[in-house]
């Protein structure tokens, strides 16, 4: 009778069919729901009525009952009748599944004439939901059976077996031919009409949904079901082969439960990969990072079902990984070619940046856990994939590729993502400098984006430092700024937090600066350095600072300095450095000399070889056979040197690590060669410098004098600090003095002059040539004045 199952099959009418009160009815098992629940919106959270939320994901890895609290009577009501739940999977498995098929059928019907009326929707939406429960209760029935009545099968020389032993011995075989015929009833997901499809989209705001939706969400239900039920039957049956018989002697062909798992899976994944795909030509390349691949929760849960499932798998059974299973195919995806029996979409105009794209998000999927929530240890999370994702930046950075920094930013931007889940990779880190290092002189700048996203080269010293510690202090991965990366950075900064985290690795023993020195030193020498426009100068600066920051201090800095003695200083002819590169170049080296500052280090070598620097282009603008224009380009490198050398004394909380040595000979040139206005910034640079001087000062004055456990930070000894102030204050005195006392009969002199010559009298209190100091100064400062109210 069980043979002749039909659509229109009727079951046999139990024996307790009248006796309803004695079969159970177990609660609503787990099962794919995006609905959202009050209050939840859109956050991490998985659903709390799947899978993962109600620990099915959970008892299955840990071979634990699927449903302990479930089929525990003797009798249950499965599709509306009432079953002996021992033995009815064994005594009746065609039935039991010809009335699942039945239903299945019966919910597409219930698509197929369900129309618009919204007074049919809730009779559409119950009817519906129904027969979804009842066949998702089966398939959590079927679980139920194998973990906890199945019994292993006997050998055969334990003598005759008892005809229910029969038949549950051939229910292994029996239950891989029906889960193969379910998989050829409900086809692939990507076979499934457009109108059931779209209830991927449809917004949940209320409680009432299509037919389609309940058909979509029953078709996950059964994909997951059967590769779930074949993972438990092997459990079962010891890791044994379990062949379909009657399909293999009906086709030849064979079908086990292991070619019936790696098929079903291999086009599961090709569709949900297919999906992505479909979501992607819709993703803006601003958006990559905060779009995900998956339509809805459900489809997100599956995919952290399948790669708990296979990496479980992978350990236990030695079959392969998740990224086994995927990466094959998403090569397949970039040769155009198929991986088996399997073809992805052709339809993707962009297959490098959707692989990118899809590796990325399922990496940070493989951040939950068994339990659905979210791990914060990496050691924890999703096995990495670096070989593939280097296989992809190889072909993001060939140069035949032709790939623009549209794309190229989206790629770095994922590679940063994916540094910051799994653990920074070297080979990753060489072939993005190999690529850079061959571009630097580029702008990596989007027209379209606007000016968001361009990097200035005329940043200040602690705007260039600025720019370096946000580049070593990535933000949180799903933080806005992390999103929004891809906005306000260009590809060479992302670039850079890629560089930063892999230099500032823990537990390595330096072994990653050592890594990646002797490739970085090796690009730039001479030849290079004069190669390098005003943009690749800027780039070169902050990969250096970068470096300074996370590497070696003084390496870096004595390779910065090495470097630019390299360049030709230029003469009267406006031949070596141009000016506007010197300035630019002189900012870098003060933000160097602001870490030193910043790290309570004497900077005196570096502060005196920049300042030499200064000195020369001061000796060029101060002579008179230079020519006006000449003079007006060589302003912009000192003005640069003004604004910087005043933030360093700014910045300078002791003014005791060689500051003074910045304030040499070159002032005396350059003050008499300037004009109006230039002599403006440079007697305010000595105003600025001592205020700083005098707040220092007095600063120390005070903390020396209280107690040292009352005091913060670093504090020189009062004999240091006394000797650093006096020497900065000689500085100013032997290099600007002379030049306010030359002004005193000058009949135009500066505004600037009275306010500069009055701060020079506060350098007498730390001793500096107090008698003629203070005689010479109050005759300038009369003399200033006097001028001041004629003029």
């Amino acid at each position: 009778m069980e043979d002749d199952v039909s659509q229109s099959l009727t079951p046999p009418v139990s024996p307790f069919a009248g006796d309803s009160h004695s079969a159970s009815t177990p609660d609503q098992p787990p099962c794919f729901s995006c609905a959202l629940e009050p209050g939840r919106g859109e956050t991490n959270a998985l659903s709390s009525e799947g899978y993962v939320g109600r620990g099915a994901l959970k008892r299955v890895l840990l071979k634990l009952d699927p449903a302990p609290g479930d089929f525990e009577t003797d009798i249950v009501d499965i599709f509306g009748f009432s079953w002996v739940t021992e033995t009815a999977l064994v005594e009746s498995t065609k039935l039991l599944f010809g009335l699942f098929r039945q239903k299945i059928l019966r919910l597409e019907s219930l698509v197929q004439s369900s129309s618009h009326d919204f007074g049919q929707a809730s009779g559409l939406h119950y009817e519906s939901e129904d027969l979804r429960q009842q066949c998702v209760l089966f398939l959590q029935y079927v679980k139920v059976f194998l973990s906890r009545f199945l019994e292993s099968p006997r050998a055969f020389d334990e003598g005759p077996l008892h005809p229910y032993e029969e038949l549950e011995a051939q229910l292994p075989s029996l239950l891989v031919e029906e889960l193969f015929g379910i998989t050829l009833l409900i086809g692939r997901l990507k076979d499934l009409p457009a109108n059931v499809q779209s209830a991927f989209t449809i917004q949940h705001q209320g409680k009432l949904f299509p037919p389609s939706w309940h058909l979509l969400h029953l078709h996950l239900d059964i994909h997951w079901g059967v590769l779930e039920t074949l993972h438990l039957l092997g459990q079962r049956t010891m890791g044994q082969v379990v062949y379909a018989h009657q399909f293999v002697n009906l086709t030849g062909e064979n079908l086990t439960n292991f070619s019936l798992f790696e098929e079903h899976l291999s086009g599961l994944l090709c569709d949900l990969i297919g999906l992505a795909m479909n979501k992607y030509s819709k993703v803006r390349p601003t958006e990559a990072l905060s779009s995900h691949h998956y339509h809805c929760l459900c489809t997100k849960e599956l995919w952290v079902l399948l790669i708990h499932l296979l990496e479980h798998r992978s350990k236990t059974t030695h079959t392969p990984s998740f990224w086994g299973y995927v990466t094959p195919l998403l090569q397949g995806l970039l040769k155009g070619g198929t991986v088996g029996e399997q073809r992805l979409p052709s339809t993707c105009k962009d297959p490098l940046g959707f692989t990118w794209w899809l590796v990325t998000h399922l990496a940070q999927l493989g951040q939950y856990n068994r339990n659905g929530s979210l791990h914060t240890e990496k050691q924890l999370r999703l096995e990495h994939n670096w070989s593939f994702a280097c296989e992809l930046l190889k072909s993001t950075c060939d140069p035949k590729g032709s790939v623009q920094e549209e794309q190229v930013r989206m790629h770095v931007h994922c590679c940063l993502s994916l540094t910051m889940l799994w653990e920074p990779n070297t080979s990753a880190v060489a072939t993005l400098w190999e690529y850079y290092s061959k571009n630097l002189n580029a702008t990596f700048s989007m027209p379209w984006l606007g000016v968001s996203g361009l990097g200035s080269v005329s940043r200040s010293p602690l705007s260039l430092l600025e720019l370096s510690q946000a580049c070593c202090s990535p933000a949180p991965l799903g933080s806005t700024a992390h999103t929004q990366l891809y906005r306000s950075c260009t590809s060479f900064c992302i670039f850079l937090r890629v560089l930063a985290l892999h230099l500032s690795q823990e537990n390595t023993g330096g072994a990653p600066w050592r890594q990646i020195k002797g490739r970085i030193y090796s690009k730039f020498h001479q030849r290079r350095m004069a190669e390098l426009s005003e943009c690749g100068l800027m780039n070169f600066l902050l990969l250096f600072l970068v470096l300074a920051r996370c590497a070696e201090l003084e390496d870096v800095a004595g390779r910065v300095n090495d470097l630019v003695a390299q360049m030709p200083a230029g003469d009267g002819a406006g031949t070596g450095t141009p000016p506007a590169h010197r300035a630019l170049l002189w900012r870098g080296q003060l933000a160097l000399l602001l870490l030193y500052v910043g790290r309570g280090l004497d900077a005196g070598a570096h502060a005196e070889r920049l300042a030499a620097s200064f000195a020369q282009v001061a000796r060029e603008f101060y002579l008179k056979t230079t020519e006006p224009s000449r003079k007006l380009a060589l302003w912009q490198p000192l003005g640069a040197y003004l604004e910087g050398v005043a933030e360093v004394l700014e910045t300078s909380g002791h003014l005791c690590l060689a500051e003074e040595r910045l304030l040499n000979e070159g002032f005396a040139l350059l003050l008499p060669a300037c004009r109006q206005s230039e002599l403006a910034s440079a007697l305010g640079f000595l105003q600025n410098a001592l205020a700083q001087l005098r707040r220092v000062h007095q600063r120390c004055s005070q903390s020396l004098s209280v107690a040292p456990s009352s005091s913060s930070g670093w504090s020189p000894p009062a004999s240091l600090a006394k000797e650093r102030h006096l020497a900065v204050a000689s500085a100013l005195w032997s290099h600007f003095f002379p030049f306010l006392r030359s002004l005193r009969l000058s009949q135009t002199p500066p505004p600037q002059l009275a306010d500069a010559a009055a701060g020079q009298t506060t350098l007498r209190p730390m001793g500096t040539h107090t008698h003629t100091l203070s005689r010479a100064l109050t005759h300038t400062l009369s003399l200033s004045h006097t001028h001041t109210h004629t003029h």
